[in-house]
């Protein structure tokens, strides 16, 4: 059944990365149309998100950055596909990188780095770093339960020479590549939702008060790989712009938490000046208010 779904869905998929983007946004408005007016894919969960990220704004400012949001979302999806029709040259119109050679520079100095992104604007064309950088690129993802979409998954986001690991295989995979002196980069997504009962600190994050994942700053600091925040902007439709800032050049010098809260602030700073390109279907905020009341901060 998973290789029938597969053989039905892949000819689409191929067909789509190799639309010209001009075709390709006129269906990402029509997949728009469909998911928000149509199916009202996730709305409530958007609505709620929104709510309560910016209690001051009212319904119309609420709609406003909703129907953009859902516009924005179908771009991200259908840009996704299309990466696998896209060539080095395109993808470096697109995705500018500014700042990216303080990596070869850490590189330079047999430092591995870490890069912090969030779900926001286009993270996914982030996987072409590898086109740019001199240390080869990783980056954790999650495994998708079809095989062949997760190979195919894999294929896309391997396009431009980035490898993937997995997310049970990515501490062992990176202290490997450590201990063979091997320099990397390192790129995952940092602010999705940990599991209640693996919380181990918590933080504000737009306003309320949340657990937030620490597993990459434990690994910058188990390791002595620098932190670098990745700030994208969306400079308009189907353009990007990366610029990467070091968090600092000594992760373990900082008290414990402390990369991770940067980071959070970070991307805090960046969704408040276009929130319309986070991703509000992530239920972020699904765990507000269950903070133990006499819960001791955990290192471990």
């Amino acid at each position: 059944m998973q290789l029938l779904v597969y053989l039905l869905v892949y000819p689409i998929l191929w067909i789509i990365s190799r639309l010209p983007f001009t075709i390709l946004y006129i269906l990402s408005d029509a997949l728009y149309y469909l998911l928000f007016h149509v199916i009202g894919y996730r709305k409530k969960v958007v609505h709620a998100n929104l709510q309560l990220a910016f209690p001051e704004k009212d319904g119309k400012d609420i709609m406003r950055i909703q129907k953009a949001f859902y516009s924005h979302m179908c771009d991200v999806f259908l840009e996704i596909i299309k990466t696998m029709g896209m060539t080095a040259k395109q993808m470096e119109e697109r995705f500018e990188m500014h700042n990216h050679d303080i990596i070869n520079q850490m590189a330079a100095q047999q430092r591995s780095t870490v890069l912090f992104a969030g779900h926001y604007a286009s993270w996914e064309w982030l996987l072409a770093l590898n086109v740019r950088l001199n240390p080869k690129a990783y980056a954790i993802y999650q495994k998708i339960e079809n095989p062949y979409f997760d190979k195919l998954v894999q294929r896309i986001r391997g396009t431009f020479g980035t490898t993937l690991l997995r997310t049970y295989e990515s501490r062992q995979r990176i202290a490997d590549l450590v201990e063979n002196g091997q320099t990397f980069v390192l790129g995952l997504a940092s602010d999705q939702s940990p599991m209640l009962s693996k919380a181990k600190h918590w933080m504000e994050f737009m306003g309320v008060r949340v657990p937030i994942h620490v597993g990459a700053e434990k690994m910058c600091k188990e390791h002595d790989l620098v932190p670098i925040f990745l700030k994208v902007e969306k400079k308009k439709r189907g353009y990007y712009k990366a610029t990467f800032e070091i968090i600092t050049e000594e992760p373990k010098n900082i008290p414990d938490f402390g990369i991770s809260e940067h980071f959070m602030k970070s991307l805090e700073q960046v969704i408040r000046k276009k929130p319309e390109y986070y991703f509000w279907t992530h239920k972020r905020w699904k765990h507000a208010g269950k903070e133990p009341q006499t819960a001791v901060t955990k290192t471990d």
